[in-house]
C-alpha cells in the first residue's frame, strides 16, 4: 500500500521529508474465537508503537473472520496506545449510513486524541441482497454517501428543521450538525483510488490518496507506469492536504497554581538534619563548636542543661592563692 500525504519537493535544495513507517494488517480470528483475535489485534498495535511505527492500518471485511467494524476497534486500541495513528484501509461507503458513521468517527477520534486516519472507497454491489439495492450503480451511490459523510465530519449543517415534531423535538429553523464534532478529522480523510478518474475527484474533494495493487482501468501501460500517471493526475488536480501544524508546547500547572516556565530551574528543598537522621550520619552531623584555650567549649549552656556544655570556671593566674 502506498500513501501520499502531500507533494514531494522538486528542488534540489529543498529539505527532505521525514520518513514515516507504517503497516497494514487484517485483524483476523478463527471461527468462535473473535474475542481473542480482537485482543491480539490491539496487542499488535501496542507492539508496533513500541518498535517505533508511526501508523497502523486495518482492513474491513463483512461476513468473514476479519474486522468488520473498525471504528470501535480503533477506539479500544487508542486506549492502549499513545502516539501511533489508527487508519482504516478501506471502508466501502456503499453500505454505510453517512450520518451515523460521522457520529461514530467523531466519537472515536476524540477518544483517541485525534489519531484517526480514515480511508474510504465507493464500494461494490456485492452485498445488495443483504443491505438492499439502489436505483443507481454502486459507485454513484457510494460517492453520494461519501459527500454527505464529509459534510457531517466537517461540521456543516446537514438539515434545517422546518416543523417541530413532538414536545421534545427541536423548534423550526434549527440547524442540525453532527455531534460530537472533531475539528481536525476532515483533514485526515483518505480515498482509495483504483483508476485515474477517482484520483482526480479525490483531489478536488480535498482528500488524501491511497493507491494499491488493485486497478480498475485496463490500459497498455505497465503497473508502475499507470500508478505513476495516477499519482501525477492526483497532484495535478490539487491533491494533497497542507502540512500539519507544529504540536503545541504547554506548561502544566497544578490546580489553583501558576505554571512554571519550561526553562525554570527546579527548586531545591533544604532539609534540616534534625528532620532527617538527627545528626546520625556524618554528612548531617553538626559542626564542631570552637573551644577556648584550655579546651573547654565556648558559649553559655542551654537552660536546664549541664554537663560537657556548661560554662567552665574562670581560670586563675599563676601564683594566685
Amino acid at each position: 500500500m502506498t500513501t501520499l500525504a502531500s507533494v514531494e519537493p522538486t528542488e534540489a535544495a529543498a529539505p527532505r521529508r521525514k520518513k514515516r513507517l507504517g503497516f497494514n494488517t487484517r485483524v483476523s480470528f478463527p471461527t468462535g474465537e473473535a474475542a481473542r483475535g480482537l485482543r491480539e489485534g490491539i496487542e499488535l498495535f501496542q507492539a508496533a508503537e513500541a518498535l517505533g511505527y508511526q501508523s497502523g492500518w486495518a482492513y474491513q471485511r463483512h461476513f468473514d473472520n476479519y474486522l468488520s467494524s473498525p471504528l470501535p476497534f480503533f477506539a479500544a486500541a487508542g486506549q492502549h496506545t499513545t502516539t501511533i495513528t489508527l487508519g482504516s484501509a478501506v471502508i466501502p461507503m456503499r453500505y454505510q449510513d453517512p450520518i451515523l458513521l460521522a457520529e461514530a468517527a467523531g466519537t472515536a477520534d476524540l477518544l483517541t486524541g485525534g489519531r484517526l486516519q480514515l480511508a474510504f472507497s465507493s464500494g461494490t454491489d456485492l452485498w445488495d441482497g443483504v443491505f438492499g439495492g439502489v436505483a443507481t450503480d454502486a459507485r454513484t451511490e457510494g460517492q453520494r454517501r461519501l459527500a454527505r459523510f464529509l459534510a457531517g465530519v466537517g461540521g456543516e449543517t446537514i438539515h434545517t428543521v422546518t416543523e417541530q415534531r413532538g414536545p421534545a423535538g427541536p423548534p423550526a429553523g434549527t440547524e442540525l450538525t453532527v455531534t460530537p464534532h472533531s475539528p481536525g478529522l476532515r483533514g485526515r480523510i483518505w480515498y482509495g483510488s483504483g483508476h485515474i478518474a477517482s484520483a482526480v475527484q479525490a483531489a478536488r474533494q480535498g482528500l488524501r490518496l491511497i493507491t494499491g495493487t488493485i486497478l480498475h482501468e485496463v490500459t497498455d501501460e505497465s503497473f508502475p507506469e499507470y500508478q505513476a500517471r495516477l499519482i501525477g493526475e492526483y497532484r495535478g488536480g490539487g491533491g494533497g492536504p497542507p502540512p500539519p501544524p507544529p504540536p503545541p508546547r504547554r506548561a502544566a500547572a497544578p490546580p489553583g497554581g501558576r505554571a512554571r516556565p519550561p526553562t525554570a530551574r527546579p527548586r531545591r528543598r533544604w532539609r534540616s538534619p534534625r528532620r532527617c537522621c538527627r545528626g546520625r550520619r556524618p554528612s548531617c552531623a553538626p559542626p564542631t563548636r570552637p573551644t577556648t584555650w584550655n579546651g573547654a567549649p565556648r558559649g553559655r549552656p542551654r537552660p536546664g542543661r549541664r554537663g560537657p556544655w556548661h560554662r567552665p570556671s574562670r581560670p586563675t593566674s599563676p601564683g594566685a592563692s
